[in-house]
Parts: structure tokens; sequence; C-alpha cells
């Protein structure tokens, strides 16, 4: 009987030998494997204000459909980057399925106008241009066929949702497209075309033409229009006139609103919503418009998207109210929540938006990490709590981004996906599209056709953007990123914290930037204690937390820290 239980002994000993001998390594050797889990994502709450936005032009983002390239005889010599190039609703598809959003971490798509646009060209001075861009409406209730038709708009709205992602479409009430010969101006009860905006006071912003020759919406009128003759006569030879008018007499009805201008196009507008299940808005030229005008037009797409729920139960993605953002344009959060006029003060907040494109970001994006995360987080969780602003460093039309040259596209990536707030990805930031294309006239030059043959070819390209896919899904997993309150922990390395609270969701993170190349230890001191596993999904590495501090060694500059435990 001694034998075999010295062999046991034996056994035991050198059992817990290696079992010591392990723990010993664990301490100094990080471990390279993380537990999946296949309901991260559905336990992960989304949150508006920590979303991440993808812009984009539907004209140049994807051809998913070359049999749309060219319609309605659009076929005169446009100047540079001012024709239509091919890009549609089956392309966005196209991507969606592809994985190529949810792999940049995006649960959000915001894709320009793609309702019918004015069908012939014009100049207004930047060179001979069609409605490309999706801004210049004819026809509210219709889709411009070079952008695709109703049934790939609901079937890419669909897939957007089988893939977590929300859609906001971008609107535009205050205009119509500029005058052509194909296209004739609006009656003179339904639109002003003098005089042009000054922008120095509210009433010369507001009741004005934004620029020569695009006719302004009467937005503020309280008086009962018909429908112009050109809009019956195209719906009557479309075969669709009695649906049309019929829908809009039980529209009427049931609101009891006045046939004023605004309130046929908010019908219009909320039609994709009640019809598609569209998430959001994403709302042109608001400041261009009468403030009751979103109120009401927020009131009839939130009842819009209720009813569509009520329709669609197995659609819905959560328990979000409808979404709006509005483009005041030149509004930043430094001045608080109301625009400035000059004479008057608006807060377009209390006026139907769940936030406002905030243009200071490429401004404060030129100081240090600390000073914008801590500046955001606190103005966010104060004077803006419980609505938010969408942060950009490059857009459409703005001529002046942060990185015009794309010379710094990691130091981009880390402001705009860090910084508290909404984040808002212009198509090809991620990989570093040219912003700068010779022989263009104006923002054209910002919208050239996405650079997919430089992501599937270009070694550097393809680097820049793994790192905005990591920044971009640490944040889709984390709303503690952008919505949460930010504390710094460390200045050198620089360390910080975000935490997000809602009822019994907690969630935690730990950011570290300009890391030294090898070995470093990041201080978590005070935010994670010892014997916590953390998770560095940037190198994909998991590390215990001892002395207040944890080890890497890799030639990554920046660390990104989860709790291992899901």
């Amino acid at each position: 009987m001694r034998k075999p239980l010295l062999i046991l002994l034996v056994l035991f000993f050198v059992v817990s030998c290696k079992e010591q001998q392990n723990s010993t390594v664990n301490k100094n050797v990080a471990i390279t494997s993380k537990p999946q889990d296949e309901n991260y994502k559905r336990k992960t709450p989304f949150v508006w204000e920590g979303a991440n936005i993808y812009f984009l032009l539907t004209d140049r983002f994807n051809n998913g459909n070359t049999a749309n390239d060219t319609t309605l005889n659009r076929t005169n010599e446009s100047a540079k980057l001012r024709g239509f190039m091919g890009g549609d609703i089956s392309g966005i598809t196209d991507k969606i399925n592809d994985g190529y959003f949810n792999k940049l971490g995006v649960n959000a798509i915001w894709f320009t106008p793609v309702v019918e646009q004015i069908h012939g060209d014009t100049d207004e001075g930047t060179g001979n241009t069609y409605g490309y861009h999706g801004y210049w409406t004819k026809d509210w209730t219709a889709l411009d066929p070079n952008f695709g038709t109703k049934e790939e708009l609901e079937i890419m709205i669909k897939t957007a949702h089988k893939n977590g992602i929300r859609i906001l479409m971008d609107v535009v009430l205050n205009h119509t497209g500029p005058v052509t010969e194909e296209d004739p101006v609006w009656p003179s009860d339904w639109v002003r075309t003098q005089p042009v905006c000054g922008f120095t006071t509210y009433e010369n912003t507001t009741n004005c033409a934004l620029v020569n020759n695009l006719p302004d919406i009467l937005t503020e009128s309280e008086e009962a229009v018909v429908l112009p003759d050109a809009l019956l006569a195209k719906w009557k030879n479309e075969g669709r006139l009695t649906t049309e008018l019929d829908e809009l007499a039980v529209f009427f009805e049931r609101t009891g609103y006045k046939r004023t201008p605004r309130a046929y196009i908010i019908k219009w507008l909320t039609d994709y919503v009640k019809d598609m299940g569209i998430d959001g808005y994403r709302v042109d030229t608001v400041k261009h418009a009468d403030e009751k005008a979103w109120l009401e037009l927020r009131k009839e797409a939130a009842i819009a998207f209720e009813n569509w729920k009520k329709n669609h139960p197995d659609e819905v993605l959560d328990d979000n109210e409808f979404y709006m953002m509005g483009e005041v344009y030149n509004y930043g959060i430094s001045g608080g929540r109301p625009f400035d006029f000059g004479d008057k003060k608006v807060d377009y907040f209390n006026h139907g938006f769940n936030s406002l494109i905030n243009f200071d970001l490429k401004h404060d994006a030129k100081k240090n990490y600390e000073a914008i995360f801590k500046k955001y987080s606190d103005l966010l969780h104060e004077e803006f709590s419980g609505k938010g602003v969408v942060n950009y460093l490059t857009s459409h039309d703005d001529g002046n981004p942060f990185d015009k040259d794309r010379l710094f596209p990691y130091k981009s990536a880390n402001i705009l996906l860090l910084t508290p707030g909404t984040s808002q990805i212009y198509y090809g930031d991620e990989s570093a599209r040219d912003l700068t294309i010779e022989g263009t006239q104006g923002d054209a030059t910002l919208r050239s056709f996405m650079n997919w043959n430089a992501i599937a070819n270009d070694h550097e390209t393809k680097n820049i953007l793994s790192h905005w896919r990591k920044l971009g899904q640490f944040r889709d997993h984390h709303p503690a990123v952008g919505a949460g309150k930010h504390k710094k922990l460390n200045d050198k390395p620089y360390v910080f914290s975000r935490t997000y609270l809602e009822e019994d969701y907690k969630d935690k993170v730990v950011v570290a930037l300009d890391l030294p190349k090898g070995k470093k230890s990041i201080r978590v001191k005070g935010f994670f204690g010892d014997g916590t596993t953390l998770y560095d999904t940037y190198s994909e590495t998991k590390v215990i937390v001892r002395d207040g501090k944890v080890d890497l060694n890799n030639d990554f500059s920046i660390a990104l820290f989860e709790l291992a435990e899901l």
C-alpha cells in the first residue's frame, strides 16, 4: 500500500509545481486569447449620444447597379466631380452585406438624400452640375432613378437592421432644386426666390433664398396652398395621382394641419419612416427654416416611427425613440446650446432635435487630447445633459477640414473616435481618401469616389483602415467611450478612463495613448483594482492589474482596455 501512496504524493508534488510555475509565468507574460461571447453585441445597449455614424454621398460610395448609372437623359458634360458617377442604394447594401460597416464599428449610416432630383443641369458659378449630391429636390414622393428604387431602399434598411445598424435619412425641407429648362420654379405661394440670405440677422437668415436660383420653401407660412400643376401632371403620368391625393386627405384629416407648404413636405418625408422604418433624420439647413417646422417634423416622424414599430415587432432593434440630428451651419459646442443669429438666439434642442452637428472639433483637434476630452465630457454631462452633438473632422461641404492633406490619419482616428459625443466618419476618412483633387472647383474636391482600389491594394491604406477599425469596434462595443464620463488617470503616458451608467448597466474602459515602443507600464490605479483581468483589444492581449498598473510589450502606441470577463 505504501508504493501507490508514494506515487500519488510524487504526482501531487509535480502537478503543484507545474501550477505554481504557470502562475508565475502568468504574472509576467500576457495571455493572447479572449473568451468569445456570441451574445456580446446583444448585451451592449445602443446609445445615440455615443453612436458611430458613417456619412456617405450615395452617388460616390459604391456602384451596386450599373444599369441606373445614366437616367433621365442626363448626358450633358459636367464640370469635374459635378456629375453622377454611379454610386447607389444597392451599393450601400452590398457593403453592408460584405461586413464593411460592422468591421469599422459603425452602428448608424447617414446617406445623402435619394429623393428625385431636378432632371436638368445648371451652372451656378462652380461649373456645370447635376443634382448628384441629392440636395436639389424635384419630387419628395419619389426616389431618383440614378440612386435606385423604393424597393432597393427598403432592402437596404432591412439589411442594415439585420446587422445592428441604424439608418439616418438626409432630408431637405427648406428648399427645392434650382430652376432649369427641365425643372420650372414652384408656385409663388410655395417658394420665394428673393432676397438671397444676408446671414447677419435672424430674419435675413431664415426668410430668404440660401443662394441664387435655389427657391426657398415658405416654411413659416400658415396659408393653405394647392399642389403645383406640374407635380399633379407628373403623378398622373406615373399612374399614382389618385393614391397620392387619397393619402394626403388621410394625413390632413388625422393631423388637422392646414395644407401649408411645410405640412405637405412633412407628410412626404415621414412616409419613409412609416413605410420603411427609418430610424432618424439628418436635417439639412436647419437655421434657414422656421423652428415650428422642425417641431412638427419631429412630432410626425415620431408618430410614424412608433406606428412602424407596432406593425413590425420582429424588426424593432430597441426602445430608442426617433432620432433627429440637425445641421445648423457653423454651430459649435463651445457656444453652448443656443445658436446666435446676432440679434436672436435659438435653442434648436428645444425644437425637436436630439443633437446638432458640431463644427468645433476640427478646431479643437489642434489641442492636446486631455484638453479636448475633458472639455467635451464636461459640457455633454452638464449643459447638454440628455442631448448630444455629432463630432466630425471632415465633411462634404466644409472646405477647411482638420487634415485636408491626410497627413495625420492615425491621429484623426484617435481624436474623432475617442472624443465624447457622437462620432461622424466621412466616407474615406478611414482610408485617407484624397480631398485635394486637381481640376475641381469648390466642395467638389471633397467628393471624389470612394478609394476602394487603395483599400484593396495599398499597404499603408490597409494599415490606416485597420487602425480605424480597431478604434471603431471598441467604440461600438462600449457606450462609455462616446457617452461615458471622462477622467484622466495619468499624464505620461497619457491614460484616461470612461464610465457609463444607465439603470442596471455599467460600462468601464481605459485608453492609453502616445505609448512608447516595447515594454511599458500603464497606470490604472483608482479605476481597476489589483487582480482585475483586462483585455487590450488593440493588441489582442489579456493582462492582470498589479500594483495599480498593467504591463504590455509591443510596438503599438495605443491600448484599449476592457474588462476581460464580459
